[in-house]
């Protein structure tokens, strides 16, 4: 007897045959590893890694130990899978190599139908051997149970991909086994992040109508998104949802509600409408944070998409709480396109002027369009209903107008030109002739009065606008009377009066107003009859007063001549009585020494 390398060596003589054996012993699978007939032994050495057994005849015999892939081969032949997998084990080799005897057992036990064991051997090959040749073989459904082992453990390896958490996921919901679906879910509860991908875990669960699980793992994961997208699109669980807003940290809730504050408008606006505040305003937010940090409206308009009138409600109460936003001017443009339009719709121009994507804008207006219900649009009563609807938000669109430009300011907290386009495309003409005043386009404001014929308010406002003493433009009666001369009806009283203004001011001369006022045939010469009389009495005094200035300085002018001529005469008299006297100063002076020598 000997041992070499855990092997028991034994010499056998056989008493009922007379032959001598050889064996050798693996104790640790019980078996006989290796079996020789041989002559007489006397002695049994093992050297150089071989076994040498001398005969009595002193001849050797040398035994050498196969390798171990020959020793596998040999087994498999014989089916000795559990002997080659505990060999490989005993000898240490690497996990890759015991992997692949595994399956091959695994491969063995598949053929004879022994789904059960077979899957045993192929969890043991997860990590070495490529899920999908596991997968194939168990995807039939009458599998499914030993396909759902096999998955588990991929996940709890940390080895499943998003397709092995789909195809889990999808057994669990065919089986309807929700013990195990809440075990799979739930076990990482409260530990740390879950080992599984999410997403893909939300979209399997949502698809077999299991909410509350896709739900727990939308929350557990923090994907809001999906959280609301199954309370909003799933359950319709809108309080909920508002309230799960509202949990959620300002500039996640932000988000959230950028993305589904449209289904919230739709069916809580109020609601909505509360906690939109709470993130634009200073309400709710802690000390420190500064009114430029907090979001702005403008972000969430386009939530209002196919809700103006909730828009309008939301900019209204932003602003009677705060009065400097950053954002003023484009709040004030789309209130003053929501107040303005004729039918309320959403403001797609003053968006379109704060940068927002027209096509985005366009595509959510005509959905807005289509939603409408056209039987309101024959309903008389509804179209009452509008046009008084139509006057109020006008009224609000003109205060608007006014309050948003204060005397102190040169330009107003909106945009000008985008306010006259409003009242222009509207047709709202006290807005226009307040922008007109404001902006010193005072010819601008008597044309609107000209286009609606409106002759008192025409002359009023010339004598408001027209009055230089006051800063007006006196020229706006000159253009007041050439309207009059061309409108082609009688206009007497209207014509007597501006001529009153142009006569005050002498802004035209006699000659252009009987031109001008020639025109019209309506107007009879009676109309200027008083006002030429008066002016050639006017002019008459004027002669007048020349003609007696012009005596005047005659006189005056006679009178200084006569004096100059007797000034004259008389230095002359003294000059020829005394001509020695000048004829000295004369030499007198021309022999001075000048003062420069």
């Amino acid at each position: 007897m000997g041992w070499f390398r855990g092997y028991l060596l034994c010499v056998i003589d056989d008493s009922k045959t007379g032959n001598t054996v050889f064996n050798v012993y693996d104790l640790r699978n019980r078996l006989i590893a290796y079996s020789i007939v041989v002559d007489k032994v006397s002695n049994m050495l093992c050297e150089w890694g071989n076994i040498i057994l001398i005969k009595a005849d002193k001849s050797l015999l040398c035994i050498t130990e196969k390798d171990m892939e020959s020793k596998l081969d040999m087994l498999f032949k014989k089916n000795l899978y559990t002997v080659a997998i505990n060999l490989v084990q005993s000898q240490h080799a690497d996990a890759a190599a015991t992997a692949n005897v595994m399956r091959k057992y695994g491969d063995h036990l598949y053929g004879k139908q022994d789904f059960d064991e077979a899957m045993l051997q192929y969890i043991n090959t997860i990590g070495y051997l490529e899920p999908s040749f596991v997968i194939q073989k168990f995807l039939d459904a009458q599998r499914i149970y030993n396909l759902t082992n096999y998955l588990e453990k991929l996940h709890e390896k940390g080895l499943a991909s998003k397709d092995h958490t789909t195809l889990l996921l999808n057994c669990y919901t065919k089986l309807k086994d929700v013990e195990k679906l809440n075990t799979f879910i739930r076990k990482e509860d409260g530990i740390g992040e879950l080992k599984f991908d999410v997403e893909t875990a939300i979209r399997v669960c949502r698809a077999a109508n299991y909410h509350e699980h896709a739900m727990y793992v939308a929350k557990k994961a923090g994907k809001h998104e999906w959280y609301l997208k199954i309370l909003l699109e799933d359950l319709g669980n809108y309080d909920e949802a508002l309230q799960y807003v509202s949990s959620l940290e300002p500039s996640q809730a932000g988000v959230t509600i950028e993305q589904y504050g449209k289904i919230l408008i739709e069916h809580k606006p109020k609601e909505t409408i509360d906690i939109l505040m709470r993130l634009c305003t200073e309400q709710g937010i802690p000390n420190g944070v500064f009114l430029s940090m907090l979001p702005s409206p403008v972000d969430f308009i386009t939530v209002f998409v196919q809700h103006p009138h909730s828009l309008m409600h939301f900019l209204e109460r932003y602003a009677e709480i705060v009065q400097d936003s950053p954002a003023q001017a484009e709040i004030n443009n789309t209130l003053l396109e929501l107040y303005l339009s004729r039918d309320l719709n959403f403001p797609s121009i003053s968006l379109s002027e704060n940068g927002l994507d027209k096509d985005l804008i366009d595509h959510s207006v005509a959905a807005a369009v289509s939603k409408a219900d056209p039987e309101k649009k024959t309903n008389a009563d509804s179209k009452d209903a509008m046009e008084k609807d139509c006057t109020e938000r006008q009224q609000k669109g003109l205060e608007l107008l006014k309050m948003a430009w204060p005397s102190d300011l040169e330009q107003p907290l909106y945009d000008v030109d985008l306010a006259v386009i409003l009242c222009e495309m509207n047709s709202f003409k006290d807005g226009l002739l307040y922008l007109y005043e404001k902006m010193k386009f005072y010819k601008e404001v008597i044309a609107c009065y000209m286009q609606n014929h409106d002759h008192e308010g025409l002359i009023a406002c010339c004598k408001r606008l027209g009055d230089s003493s006051k800063g007006g433009d006196p020229s706006l009666w000159a253009d007041l009377l050439k309207y009059f001369g061309e409108i082609g009806e009688d206009c007497t009283k209207e014509v007597k009066e501006v001529l009153t203004y142009i006569e005050r001011d002498d802004i035209l001369p006699p000659i252009i107003v009987l031109q001008t006022l020639a025109k019209n045939p309506c107007l009879t010469l009676s109309v200027i009859k008083d006002y030429i009389a008066r002016k050639l009495e006017q002019e008459s005094k004027i002669i007048e007063e020349d003609r007696r200035a012009v005596e005047k300085y005659q006189v005056s002018v006679s009178s200084l001549i006569s004096c100059l001529i007797f000034q004259v005469n008389k230095k002359n008299c003294s000059l020829n009585a005394d001509p020695t006297s000048y004829q000295k100063a004369s030499c007198l002076s021309q022999s001075s020494p000048s003062v420069n020598s």
